[in-house]
C-alpha cells in the first residue's frame, strides 16, 4: 500500500533536523495585541504560551467565537495580532483576512412538523423529536403533503454497485435515511469499508445526494453509535443561527428542508406505519435494497430569519528563502458554536442543555488547534536557516457549519493548489498527557506519514489509525476539502496509549470528552489539563513541516487512494 520512504528521510541526521529549535534563554516581547493583552512569548513551542492562547480564545469574553458575532471580531483580531507580533506577512495580498460571504439562517424553533400517518395526524416538535433548517436563503419554505419515502442509507455509489435511489422517483418528496454506512451497522467488512466510515456515511453527503435526486426534504434518523455523538449534540448544533455559503459560491442543488429525526421519534413514527426500525436497518444493509414508500405525508411551514453576512478566514505567510511560490499550509478552524442566549430566553432562563451557561467556549474544539498553529508559526519564525519554501498559516471560519471556510479557501486559494505541497490540520488537540503513540486520522493515506514516522519514533512513539474509524473523523475536519482537491493532507494528534494509564485511560478520557464536553458549554479551558502530550504533538507536526519546507520533495497519496488522481491532475496542470 505504501511507497518507499522519501529519500531525504534516510538517516538519523534528518531525524535530528526535524526537531524544533531549542528554547532560547531570552523571550520575544509581544506588542499589545488587539485583545488588549500585552505578554511575553517564548520562541520555542511551550505549554505556557499554548495555554495562554487557549485561555484567551476560549474565554467568555470571546462569546464562543460564533461567525458573524462580536465573538468573531475578537477572535480574528486576536489571531491577526499574533500574526503581526510574529512578523508574518499578510497572507491574502496586503490583508490578513479573506472574506467568506455567507448566508445566516435562524429557523423559528417553534416550528412543528405535521404528519398525516395513514389518515391520522401526528406532530413532531423541534429539539425533542426533530431539528430542521433550510439552505434556500428563503424566509419561508413549506412542505404541503410531501410523500415520505425510506431510502435506506441514501447512497448512490456506482463503484460500490449500490444505489438506494434505484427504481424510485423522489422528486418533491421527503426522504428518510440512516446515518453512516451499511458496513457499520451490519458489521460486514465486505460492504463499503466495513466499520470505517466513507464519505457516503456523512450527513453532508446524504443531504447533497438527496438534493441531486430532486427531493424536497431529507431527514436522517439519528443513532448515537452511527453518528458518533448523542442527540444533544445534534440539537445544539442545529439550534440558533446556521451558516452557509451563498448559492453563487456553491451552486450545487439544495434541499428546501433538511434535518434529523431523533431515534425515539423515528422508531415511534415507523411503528405507527407498520414498520420496525430494526428490520429496516437489516433490510437497508443488503445489496439490492429498494426504497420503501411510506403511507405518510409531511407538512411543515418553516419560517426563518435570513441575512447575508460575511465571515473571515485569517491568513499569514512566512516567505520561503529559495522557492517562495511553493507553500506548506498549517491550518486550524477558529470558529465554534457561539452564545446560545436565545435558548435561555425561550426556555425560562436555562439553555436547552439545562444550565445557566449559554456560551459554547470551544476550548478543545478548536482553541487548541489555533493555539497550536500559533506556536508552530513561532518556531518557524525563529528557525535558522529560514525555510526554503513558504509557510502559510490558515485559520478558517465556518468549520462547524460544514467545513465552509476551508471550502471557500480551496475555491479561492492564496497559493495555487498545484503549488501547495501539503496541508497539516490541527483540530481538537488532546490535553490528556503524553502518549506512546500518535493517531493519524485516515491512516495509510499519503507519504506525509513517511515523514512523520521517524519523527514520532525519535519521540518513542508509534503511528496508528484512529480507534473508531466508523466515526468518520477524516470527513469532519477542514483538511478534507484540500484532500478531495488533491492536496496531500495530514491530520494527526496524540494517541490512545497514555504513558499514565495506557489505552484504557486514553480511550476513557476521549469518551468522557465526547459525552460531557463536545459541543457543550462545558468545553472550557481547564488549568489542570496535562499539556506535555500536546507539546510533543506540536513538535512532531512542526517537524513534518520543517522537512517539507526545507526540501524540494512533493509527497503523494499512496497508490490506490481516492485522492491520488486529483493530485495527478493538479501536478499535470502545473507542469503545463
Amino acid at each position: 500500500m505504501k511507497r518507499p520512504l522519501l529519500p531525504c528521510l534516510l538517516g538519523a541526521v534528518l531525524v535530528a533536523a526535524c526537531k524544533p529549535p531549542a528554547p532560547a534563554t531570552d523571550t520575544v516581547t509581544a506588542t499589545a495585541d488587539r485583545a488588549g493583552q500585552g505578554a511575553s512569548f517564548n520562541p520555542a513551542i511551550t505549554s505556557d504560551d499554548f495555554a495562554r492562547h487557549v485561555r484567551t480564545l476560549a474565554s467568555d469574553e470571546f462569546e464562543g467565537r460564533g461567525p458573524g458575532s462580536a465573538g468573531e471580531e475578537k477572535s480574528v483580531a486576536y489571531i491577526e495580532a499574533q500574526f503581526r507580533r510574529l512578523g508574518l506577512k499578510p497572507g491574502n495580498g496586503d490583508s490578513y483576512f479573506q472574506t467568506v460571504p455567507m448566508v445566516e439562517t435562524s429557523a423559528d424553533e417553534n416550528v412543528v412538523m405535521r404528519l398525516d400517518v395513514a389518515g391520522k395526524g401526528r406532530e413532531l416538535k423541534f429539539g425533542t423529536d426533530m431539528v430542521v433548517g433550510t439552505r434556500t436563503a428563503r424566509p419561508q419554505v413549506q412542505l404541503n403533503g410531501s410523500d415520505l419515502v425510506f431510502v435506506g442509507y441514501g447512497v448512490n455509489a456506482p463503484e460500490q454497485h449500490w444505489n438506494d435511489y434505484a427504481g424510485v422517483d423522489v422528486k418533491g418528496k421527503t426522504v428518510v435515511m440512516l446515518v453512516n454506512d451499511p458496513g457499520f451497522h451490519q458489521q460486514d467488512p465486505s460492504l463499503f469499508e466495513g466499520k470505517r466510515m466513507t464519505y457516503y456515511g456523512r450527513w453532508t453527503y446524504k443531504f447533497e445526494e438527496a438534493a441531486r435526486q430532486g427531493a424536497a426534504a431529507a431527514l436522517i434518523i439519528h443513532d448515537t453509535e452511527g453518528a458518533a455523538y448523542g442527540w444533544e449534540v445534534v440539537k445544539n448544533s442545529w439550534s440558533g443561527a446556521q451558516f452557509d455559503l451563498r448559492a453563487a459560491d456553491d451552486p450545487a442543488p439544495r434541499l428546501q428542508v433538511q434535518g434529523w429525526l431523533s431515534g425515539e421519534a423515528a422508531r415511534s413514527l415507523l411503528a405507527s406505519l407498520g414498520q420496525d426500525l430494526d428490520a429496516l436497518y437489516a433490510a437497508a444493509g443488503k445489496r439490492g435494497f429498494r426504497a420503501i414508500p411510506l403511507d405518510a405525508k409531511v407538512s411543515l411551514d418553516l419560517k426563518s430569519r435570513i441575512s447575508e453576512k460575511s465571515s473571515r478566514n485569517v491568513i499569514a505567510r512566512l516567505e520561503g528563502a529559495k522557492r517562495p511560490d511553493e507553500a506548506v499550509v498549517y491550518m486550524a478552524h477558529w470558529d465554534h458554536l457561539g452564545n446560545h442566549a436565545h435558548e435561555a430566553d425561550e426556555h425560562g432562563g436555562t439553555t436547552a442543555a439545562g444550565t445557566d451557561d449559554t456560551i459554547y467556549n470551544g476550548a478543545v474544539d478548536n482553541a487548541t488547534g489555533v493555539a497550536g498553529i500559533l506556536e508552530i508559526a513561532e518556531a518557524f519564525v525563529h528557525q535558522q536557516p529560514r525555510p526554503d519554501r513558504s509557510l502559510v498559516f490558515l485559520s478558517v471560519t465556518l468549520e462547524e457549519s460544514g467545513l465552509l471556510g476551508s471550502r471557500y479557501y480551496v475555491a479561492h486559494p492564496v497559493v495555487p493548489l498545484a503549488k501547495t505541497v501539503a496541508v497539516i490540520n490541527l483540530d481538537a488537540m488532546p490535553v490528556i498527557g503524553k502518549a506512546r503513540d500518535m493517531t493519524v486520522v485516515g491512516f495509510g493515506s499519503s507519504q506525509l506519514e513517511d515523514i512523520l514516522w521517524p519523527i514520532a519514533r525519535e519521540q518513542g512513539r508509534t503511528l496508528h489509525a484512529e480507534a473508531t474509524p466508523e466515526d468518520g473523523f477524516y470527513f469532519r475536519s477542514d483538511h478534507f476539502n484540500f484532500a478531495r482537491a488533491g492536496v496531500p493532507a495530514l491530520y494527526a494528534k496524540g494517541g490512545d496509549d497514555l504513558v499514565a494509564g495506557g489505552t484504557v485511560a486514553g480511550r476513557q478520557a476521549q469518551i468522557d470528552y465526547r459525552d460531557h464536553r463536545y459541543h457543550k458549554p462545558s468545553d472550557q479551558y481547564d488549568p489542570s489539563w496535562q499539556l506535555d502530550g500536546v507539546m510533543q504533538d506540536l513538535e512532531a507536526l512542526y517537524g513534518v513541516g520543517r522537512v517539507l519546507a526545507g526540501s524540494d520533495q512533493w509527497p503523494t497519496w499512496y497508490e490506490g487512494n481516492a485522492f491520488l488522481s486529483a493530485q495527478q491532475k493538479l501536478r499535470a496542470g502545473d507542469a503545463r
